[in-house]
């Protein structure tokens, strides 16, 4: 019965094959279809071609798994190297390669993958670290064009070395590309990726679309405080150019130090686009894609998301993958694998493989193992509904993230997640949950917590015992510790009203201590503030940087764009501080050979009721930083001085200049 099903199979791949030869190569290239051979007219003809269709086998049992998934589309890794260091994806220093001779040769690929098409995977995408950077990648593209019965050679590459290889790639049969590319701006590229190369990215995308692929496939990582502001200048991308840009959730991997702060959820994604396109439409998928499609009516493009995390997509599932060094991984993040080169190189069967490869997929699991974050009620409710920032804060960005055992007035278990040493507490009240979260602003070192009470709520917020050792970072877009506010002393039990601050130091209480200043009485204001920052570098230093010849990269480049994002993490980074939402940040560097020196300067602009002289501060700061970080190699001596607001405009206590 096994030999009776296994020739229907594989007569009806050949004549899939035979029918399909040339068209399934043009399904997203472009290319011209070429006409069906003789041969496979007459077997289309015959009774056998007719039977082969009527009555052909049900998927192959060895690539279904015990959930009916039907494992259709293998990616392969051709190598472990990669000639970027993207923040989200490599440790700086790269990672401990395998050694060659563990690699699976192109022989061994090719073998492996004419296994899996005969039992029916129809898709194949290549993939890495770089794949373009094995020197025989053409070679195997080429040798996967034969197999009868694939029907997609796609790759998934850092566009670098596109451009040169690419027609090279399309003539031996390659018909789909994905292209990563996080940003739309040059320096920030380098700063994300830690090297150069922006441009040769966008050259091998337009490369792409002159040769006639449709879609242009770009996959960008959307991670908060990096490129979460560019969604809208990439949406924009698709206007004139046949790309379907591919926006996925940051997600978690070994050496990328994840945190479910750096995550924007698919939703609060598709909200910021909506408001700019409301008129966004929403695209059929098949049942197996991963990506949730739209489109922007007249624009020659669309997006897509990613939503691995918020809503994984493990219930349609049809992917297997290849290691580089030959383990057959079922699920991306499970951690079992299952060496096909070692059965491959001892001798083993093409019967023999395909039982290995059948017992493998047989024991995969229902979904993924998740990040523990995700099976708690309030980070899935959150994720899928995000709340309004003015209720409780932007996102998750100021969540409770403390080390301090908190004691059982709760009524809960806090459950510490494992990845993030965050603290949540369980069970199915999302509601009465959020309100905690929202409640708790403060906790003091010497055993103290400060919370707001919400008087619409009728859940009984009691106070929160803090550890002395314990930190807290708050909210500081809710509203902050006022005279509506309690004070509870860990010894005493007992709650009093926060006394207002001193006139003196407005964060500050009477009593000395640490507060948050209430600003919600004061009125709105244009407000503007300016600082300055020196770092001394030395002759050398300062002419390495002058040349661009720091081993590192462009200094000045990647040192503006640290200071921009330095302003708009500054309440992250400063505690006290509220959470702006800034209207303007600029971040200039100018060399001064008089001193051997890189001036700083930097501005911030908000419309608000408080002002940016810290987020200014900090964009100075973080600037030079940088610069000293960059450089540090050539010279340690190096001086970082002048750090100072230089002017600041609205506010009740007036404007400000330095002289």
């Amino acid at each position: 019965m096994a030999g009776a099903a296994w020739g229907r199979r594989g007569g009806l791949a050949l004549l899939r094959g035979a029918l399909g030869a040339a068209s399934r190569r043009a399904c997203s290239s472009g290319a011209p279809v070429r006409a069906p051979s003789a041969a496979a007219q007459e077997l289309q003809s015959s009774g056998r071609g007719r039977f082969l269709l009527e009555h052909a086998a049900p998927f192959s049992a060895f690539l279904t798994d015990s959930f009916g998934r039907q494992h259709n589309y293998l990616r392969i890794s051709l190598t472990e190297k990669c000639n970027l260091r993207c923040q989200y994806c490599m440790p700086e220093e790269g990672v401990q390669l395998t050694p060659k001779s563990e690699l699976l040769t192109a022989q061994e690929i090719i073998t492996l993958a004419r296994l899996f098409v005969k039992e029916g995977v129809e898709k194949i995408r290549l993939t890495g670290g770089e794949p373009l950077i094995r020197p025989d990648v053409v070679d195997i593209v080429g040798q996967l064009y034969k197999l009868e019965g694939l029907k997609t050679i796609a790759v998934t590459t850092n566009g670098i070395n596109l451009t040169r290889l690419l027609p090279r790639l399309k003539e031996a049969g390659l018909n789909a590309i994905n292209i990563s590319l996080d940003t739309l701006v040059p320096a920030k590229f380098e700063f994300i990726v830690r090297r150069k190369g922006f441009h040769k990215v966008m050259e091998g995308i337009h490369k792409a679309t002159e040769l006639g692929y449709r879609p242009v496939k770009v996959n960008c990582v959307v991670m908060r405080g990096f490129n979460e502001d560019e969604l809208l200048s990439f949406v924009d991308f698709t206007k004139d150019l046949p790309l379907d840009v591919r926006f996925i959730e940051y997600m978690p991997f070994d050496g990328n130090k994840w945190n479910f702060k750096k995550m924007v959820s698919y939703k609060e994604m598709l909200d910021t686009i909506k408001q700019r396109w409301p008129e966004l439409e929403k695209l059929p998928c098949e049942t197996s894609s991963t990506a949730k499609s739209f489109k922007v009516p007249h624009f020659q493009g669309q997006i897509s998301f990613i939503t691995s995390m918020s809503e994984h997509f493990c219930g349609s599932c049809n992917r297997l993958r290849i290691t580089a060094d030959g383990n057959l991984k079922v699920c991306l993040f499970g951690s079992s694998e299952v060496s096909l080169r070692d059965h491959l190189r001892s001798g083993a069967s093409e019967e023999e493989l395909v039982q290995i490869i059948g017992a493998a997929v047989g024991r995969k699991k229902k979904q993924h193992a998740e990040p523990v974050l995700m099976s708690l009620p309030l980070c899935r409710d959150a994720l899928q509904n995000p709340p309004n920032s003015k209720q409780w804060g932007h996102t998750f960005s100021h969540w409770l993230t403390s080390r301090a055992s908190l004691p059982k007035q709760t009524g809960k278990v806090l459950m510490k997640n494992k990845l993030t040493r965050q603290l949540f507490l369980p069970g199915s009240y999302p509601e009465q949950q959020r309100q905690i979260t929202m409640g708790i602003l403060q906790t003091q070192l010497r055993g103290c917590c400060v919370f707001q009470k919400d008087p619409d709520s009728t859940f009984d917020t009691k106070c929160l015992e803090a550890s002395p050792v314990g930190q807290v970072s708050v909210d500081c877009q809710s509203e902050e510790a006022s005279s509506g506010s309690e004070f509870c002393t860990r010894d005493l039990g007992s709650c009093t009203t926060v006394p207002r601050a001193s006139d003196n130091l407005t964060h500050t209480d009477e009593e000395g201590r640490a507060t948050m200043v209430d600003v919600g009485g004061k009125p709105d204001s244009k407000r503007i503030a300016v600082a300055g920052a020196v770092v001394r570098l030395g002759e050398k230093a300062f002419g390495m940087v002058r040349q661009n010849q720091v081993k590192k990269g462009d200094v000045l480049a990647v040192a503006q764009i640290a200071g921009i994002q330095g302003a708009k993490l500054t309440s992250q980074l400063i505690p006290l501080c509220h959470n702006i939402p800034l209207n303007h940040v600029e971040v200039s560097l100018s060399l001064d050979e008089s001193r051997y020196a890189v001036v700083i300067r930097s501005s911030c602009q908000t419309w608000g009721r408080t002002g940016v002289e810290m987020e200014a501060l900090t964009a100075a700061s973080l600037a030079a930083l940088t610069v000293y970080d960059m450089c540090k190699a050539v010279t340690h001596d190096i001086v970082i001085e002048e750090v100072k607001l230089l002017s600041k405009t609205g506010g009740q206590r007036g404007d400000f200049s330095r002289a």
